[in-house]
């Protein structure tokens, strides 16, 4: 079956999730990932909503945190102040799934503004719950579309923390959470060296080159020492996705 960069990176980020393991999930491409798992590989995976949803089961993708699918699949439904104080802010949720206007190459994420805070290009949404789910969650997934304004060497307002602006003040700080693990975009995988934190690039694409990853960011991107080849999505995968898409 053919298939489009998106649903690759979509199938890619449903691959990383763990069976078990409690996720709190945006919408968009993260909500679309973690249904995929949750009806294939990953039955048991908890799906954590900001609106207050514990264990919510959508048989379609919800079209907003406030669509009414999740409340009546969820196991629980608490106030968004439980969700961020009971669950989130303690440690409580394994993993959580970030996305932005920018990233650098130590993996903080610009959703604020383009240009400078006090005069900016372009004024974004801004952060929401995102500052909380870089630092408390135990570890952050990022799914982006890579391309040179989004892929940045240093984001130009820090509205979620990844590494800090020098790659070494998210240990300085000793927040809850590992921080980014993986960024998954429509051309391979990036994840932080263990030593400097800086993105590198581990996994392509099928069908996609170093140089195209290497043009599309805005900074020297260091390469793993192996770098694989992720395997294309599966009939299943593909069908499952695309059926969840159509049903909403």
């Amino acid at each position: 079956m053919s298939y489009t960069t998106d649903e690759m990176m979509t199938v890619a980020a449903a691959r990383a999730l763990r069976d078990g393991s409690a996720c709190f999930v945006g919408i968009g491409q993260p909500s679309a990932a973690a249904n995929l798992a949750r009806r294939t590989h990953a039955p048991d995976l908890v799906l954590v909503y900001e609106s207050g949803t514990l264990g919510a089961k959508p048989d379609r993708l919800p079209l907003s945190i406030g669509d009414g699918i999740l409340a009546e699949t969820a196991d629980a439904v608490v106030s968004v102040p439980e969700i961020f104080n009971y669950w989130l802010q303690p440690g409580r949720i394994d993993v959580g799934f970030l996305g932005g206007a920018q990233i650098d190459r130590f993996g903080n994420i610009n959703t604020t503004v383009i240009g400078g805070y006090a005069e900016p290009k372009v004024r974004l949404p801004g952060a929401g719950g995102a500052p909380e789910i870089a630092t408390s969650c135990r570890e952050v997934f990022v799914v982006m579309r890579h391309n040179p304004r989004a892929f940045v060497a240093a984001v130009d307002f820090v509205t979620s923390l990844g590494y800090g602006r020098d790659g070494e003040q998210r240990d300085a700080l000793r927040p809850l959470g590992k921080g980014p693990t993986r960024v998954m975009t429509d051309l391979g995988v990036l994840e932080p060296d263990p030593d400097t934190h800086e993105l590198t690039l581990t996994a392509l694409n099928p069908g996609v080159e170093v140089e195209q990853v290497r043009a599309a960011t805005g900074w020297e991107l260091r390469l793993a020492e192996e770098i694989t080849v992720q395997d294309p999505p599966t009939e299943t995968e593909l069908s499952t996705l695309r059926a969840l898409k159509e049903a909403s």
